[in-house]
């Protein structure tokens, strides 16, 4: 088998019983643990330079930890007090109870996708028409620092399709590692999980060419991002055998084991 070495997109796992480590072991791979991107909050200038007013609204929407993060991190800088009476919309389950962080976690507030979808968001949005959408978002890092449209935000897009009124408002953004001085960037495979490092691989390499190199993307968006970069894609996830992207490269390994 060719692949080698590969570089997983994501933060080294905390616990030596992650699933990558069983691949190492398994299949005689080397696995490097590196993020193609990094995130940081909006400065409260920047924020403000938005004019949104926060407590303007009655429901706010996240779809990820780092939007709930940001958010909290924005109003306790900006000394702004959210009233107990604001719903909270997450994409997940597992997403609406990392909010207790920050509040008390009650259901009369607390609402969610029941099937962990964008569209699934949505329905449970639509069932309370009259709140006042705020919807947290990323937004991408160019070279004057300055905010610009991120059009990866797929619940704004729904929102949008589905004429629910909503206010965006950007509090962190995505920022590209820079790979470009490392003489040992070589790997025989690239493993994605989100538009982001996608976009980061080319923003450092403007010139790469696949050739031989494996690509494994986890989730559509990702896997839509390679194909209109003009990659292959050799690995993608979830699918109806591998819930997980680890999954999906042990599946990929048995099969190619002798190719």
């Amino acid at each position: 088998m060719k692949v080698k070495k590969i570089l997983v997109s994501q933060p080294k796992p905390a616990t030596e019983k992650s699933p990558y480590f069983d691949l190492e072991s398994k299949y005689g791979v080397k696995i490097d643990f590196r993020p193609f991107i990094r995130v940081e909050g909006v400065t409260t200038k920047e924020f403000r330079a938005q004019k949104v007013d926060i407590l303007d609204h009655t429901a706010i929407v996240f779809t990820a930890r780092t939007a709930v993060d940001n958010f909290f991190r924005i109003c306790g800088e900006m000394k702004i007090t959210i009233p107990e009476t604001m719903k909270y919309f997450f994409t997940s389950e597992n997403l609406s109870q990392y909010i207790q962080k920050y509040v008390a976690y009650r259901k009369r507030k607390i609402f969610f996708s029941e099937d962990g979808s964008v569209q699934g968001l949505v329905e449970a949005i639509k069932k309370h028409q009259s709140e006042k959408y705020l919807v947290v978002v990323s937004d991408v890092y160019d070279e004057n620092k300055s905010i610009q449209k991120d059009h990866k935000d797929d619940i704004v897009s729904v929102m949008d399709e589905n004429n629910i009124p909503h206010t965006k408002a950007v509090m962190y953004r995505t920022v590209s590692t820079d790979f470009t001085q490392d003489p040992d960037f070589k790997y025989d495979m690239f493993v994605f999980f989100s538009p982001s490092g996608i976009a980061s691989l080319f923003k450092n390499f403007p010139n790469f060419v696949q050739g031989d190199i494996k690509i494994g993307c986890f989730g559509p968006t990702a896997v839509k991002a390679a194909e209109e970069a003009g990659l292959t894609v050799n690995i993608a996830a979830p699918n109806e055998k591998s819930k997980s992207m680890a999954e999906a490269m042990d599946l990929y390994f048995k099969e190619n084991a002798d190719k």
